[in-house]
């Protein structure tokens, strides 16, 4: 199957087969850039109002691609991207938060954003998710730091 049409399976109602093609497109978009040519698409699925893990397909895809932004595309979204480290649903935040890392190590120009929207962070979610939204903040803003010694 083609690339063009794993992408189109993103949004399929199967979360399932949906997930699988998402495994397979990160770790291609790991190894090159063949799917950058999708970066609107997938900043199309980031803002999906009705499906939270087509929002956070969307994300993902959009922070693994960072690698290969010559374009400077992450660079022009970037406030909208981290508007989900706060997204309504717990688990595509965790999700947005722990990616930010990847955007950062790919594009250090913008640490600064990226560490202040996580300093500021004060959305509430139910107990259960808040300490671990919280670990995983912490976490995100030390591993961004190395970056920048």
């Amino acid at each position: 199957m083609d690339i063009g049409k794993k992408v189109d399976m993103l949004v399929c109602s199967n979360n399932k087969q949906a997930y699988n093609v998402l495994k397979e497109l990160l770790e291609i978009s790991q190894q090159c850039n063949d799917l950058y040519p999708y970066f609107d698409t997938f900043v199309e699925m980031m803002n999906n109002k009705d499906n939270s893990y087509i929002r956070t397909r969307g994300l993902r895809l959009i922070a693994y691609n960072s690698k290969w932004d010559i374009n400077n595309q992450v660079n022009s979204i970037i406030e909208e991207w981290l508007k989900h480290i706060e997204d309504e649903k717990p688990i595509t935040a965790r999700q947005c938060i722990k990616d930010t890392v990847i955007i950062a190590k790919n594009k250090p120009e913008l640490i600064e954003i990226i560490l202040e929207k996580l300093e500021k962070m004060n959305v509430i979610y139910d107990d259960s998710m808040q300490s671990l939204i919280y670990k995983d903040r912490q976490k995100a803003i030390r591993q961004i730091r190395q970056y920048t010694c």
